[in-house]
């Protein structure tokens, strides 16, 4: 049975958990910059920069992670409908160019993009992207109800029947977490895209689940975009901790659709994506 204990009240938080150490987020700060829905978050591989899908300005923004400030951007000149960005080992950034039904490929120097490349077989409407370190890339087309796999721009998997896929993300030994975002679920898929496992129903309770990151040990932090809140997990599916009361709202503890994950260490970044920023907690699990 789990149970559910009050936290700080200034953070508005719930902890769902079996456990004597107590996982906690504490509210840090938000960002001022001039976001419009911004959705997932991923850092630089140098983790000098917090690179942000801004779909509503059609470009990736560039934040400095620390205070959030604005940094620079790119791609408001070609993309439409930016949602998600990750990194390949060599520093490309990959980008789910959604409304343009492609991933579009950069070469990064500092900030500076040059497009190199795009992804578009068989997909349409892609909200998210994953460089896996197996080489494959995955790409969730939300539109097309699929997860597709290329290798050297090819196709070599497809996995067909979802609904409204969005963010992939590897877990410890290689398989990838997928948000199965229509079908309010988180499945756990192999490289090769067998479904191994369905988080769905209670004590979950997923409503339009979107963008995610997976620590070290398996504890999974999804954005549960319609319940206004975001979930973490334990890697034996324990629902460790709510942040959020369920209600939109604004301030420490408070999302409107939230929808963008990333975690570095201690610090957990989201997307408060109906709120237009950007908000960072320290996340200490022990």
């Amino acid at each position: 049975m789990i149970l559910r204990l009050a936290l700080a009240l200034t953070a508005g938080l719930s902890l769902a958990t079996e456990a004597a150490a107590q996982p906690t987020a504490t509210f840090i700060g938000a960002s001022t910059a001039d976001l419009d829905n911004p959705h997932d978050l991923k850092l630089s591989p140098d983790g000098k920069y917090l690179f942000v899908s801004d779909v509503g300005n059609d470009r990736i923004a560039i934040l400095d992670p620390h205070s959030l400030a604005f940094v620079a951007s790119f791609g408001a000149d070609h993309q439409d409908g930016s949602h998600d960005v990750d990194f390949d080992r060599q520093g490309r950034a990959y980008v789910a160019d959604t409304h343009n039904g492609r991933v579009t490929i950069y070469e990064m120097a500092g900030t500076k993009a040059r497009l190199v490349g795009e992804l578009t077989k068989r997909i349409r409407g892609p909200e998210g992207v994953l460089v896996h370190p197996n080489g494959r890339v995955y790409v969730a087309g939300a539109w097309s109800g699929n997860v597709v796999a290329y290798a050297d721009g090819e196709v070599v998997g497809e996995l067909k029947g979802l609904s409204a896929p969005h963010d992939l993300e590897v877990a410890p030994g290689g398989d990838v977490w997928l948000s199965d975002a229509g079908n309010d679920r988180m499945l756990l898929l192999s490289p090769e895209l067998a479904i191994k496992r369905e988080l769905k129903g209670p004590p979950y309770d997923f409503d339009g689940v979107r963008y995610q990151d997976v620590l070290s040990d398996g504890t999974l932090i999804a954005a549960d975009k319609n319940n206004h809140q975001v979930k973490i997990i334990a890697a034996d599916g324990r629902l460790l901790l709510v942040l959020g009361s369920g209600r939109a709202g604004k301030g420490p503890g408070r999302f409107r659709t939230p929808e963008g994950i990333e975690v570095d260490g201690d610090i957990l970044w989201i997307s408060d994506s109906g709120n237009d920023r950007v908000v960072k907690y320290r996340f200490v699990t022990k």
